[in-house]
């Protein structure tokens, strides 16, 4: 029997990422073969016409599973009834801009979109932030839509997860779906910590640690942790427009392990609520190995931690702390 189409909401959808993932979600990259959507589109009034234009395309493109597109600059309207929101609309930090001029446009922005999902969506909706700073967008998201439990609220660090399996499969010479189980911790910020320590990659004769196969530790703890901590300056610099295509991808990837699950033995990193594992702050969204059954995430625990890792996990927590202090201070 064919399913009921999951409405997906998505902000910002006339920007750069906005373009990349609507495809992605109509052609059921995020949600399966087999799973028809509505979209929902939400930007803001300067970009109704363009976001219109996207309306266009998509009715242009014939998607199969496309059961409808509401293209629309009023936040109730975008939030009611979706089972999935992907928070890409955000205010960018512009030349000149202090963090907590930013800080406070996004606080602005997420406490009023945290108010409408809260009243509008559908029960149990899940809810990914791809807005920088993501984390903490995640956080204030999560505080004024107390509603939404805290386990549907999560932010992306998937894209820094896949930057990571891809410097691995460049560096070995590998297929980048043979490495799995690298882990991005913390921050979706250049503190964030890329961590191969676990990583694994399927040869012929078995799997076999990264570490070992690399056989380089001041690559694997310099250079390899430093390119994907600034990837995302590397592309702005190449392509002198932040990461959509990837950033987009990674957004379905995030959904989709979370709504269809992890494969066995394999984890991913998600942004989510810390409840005090790996002697992380509780109250910080922070990024953490997790693996996903039945459309629930879970951290994966029992890692070795050594005394190299626990510093870097210690200076993304501290700057997440510092971050979640400026956004408060931002309500008052």
């Amino acid at each position: 029997m064919a399913k009921e189409p999951a409405r997906v909401l998505v902000t910002g959808a006339a920007g750069q990422i906005g373009y990349a993932l609507v495809p992605m979600i109509a052609r059921g990259i995020m949600l399966g073969a087999d799973q028809p959507v509505i979209l929902h589109l939400l930007d803001i009034p300067p970009a109704a016409e363009a976001l219109n234009g996207v309306k266009m395309e998509l009715v242009d493109a014939a998607f199969p599973l496309l059961k409808g597109v509401v293209a629309t600059t009023d936040v109730v309207e975008a939030c009611t009834g979706v089972n999935i929101a992907v928070m890409v609309g955000g205010f960018p930090r512009k030349e000149g801009m202090e963090r907590k001029d930013v800080m406070t446009k996004n606080v602005s922005i997420y406490k009023s979109q945290a108010s409408a999902l809260e009243k509008h969506a559908a029960p149990n909706c899940k809810v990914l932030v791809v807005a920088n700073p993501a984390n903490t967008n995640a956080l204030i998201l999560k505080e004024f839509a107390p509603s939404i439990p805290e386990k549907n609220v999560t932010c992306l660090t998937r894209l820094d997860h896949n930057r990571a399996l891809g410097q691995v499969s460049e560096r070995l010479n590998v297929q980048v779906s043979d490495v799995k189980n690298v882990i991005i911790w913390g921050n979706h910020s250049s503190s964030q910590y890329p961590d191969v320590n676990h990583a694994t990659v399927k040869t012929p004769s078995g799997e076999k640690c990264v570490r070992e196969l690399v056989a380089d530790d001041a690559w694997l703890n310099g250079e390899f942790i430093s390119t994907v901590q600034q990837r995302g300056a590397a592309i702005i610099k190449a392509r002198k427009l932040s990461s959509a295509l990837s950033a987009a991808s990674s957004a379905c990837d995030h959904i989709r392990d979370w709504v269809l699950g992890t494969p066995e033995g394999t984890w991913v990193s998600m942004g989510v609520y810390s409840d005090g594992s790996y002697n992380v702050p509780s109250g910080l969204i922070f990024s953490f190995p997790v693996t996903c059954q039945n459309g629930e995430w879970k951290i994966v625990q029992g890692l070795s931690i050594d005394e190299f890792s626990r510093k870097k996990l210690d200076a993304t927590a501290d700057e997440l702390s510092e971050e979640k202090a400026l956004a408060y201070s931002c309500l008052s």
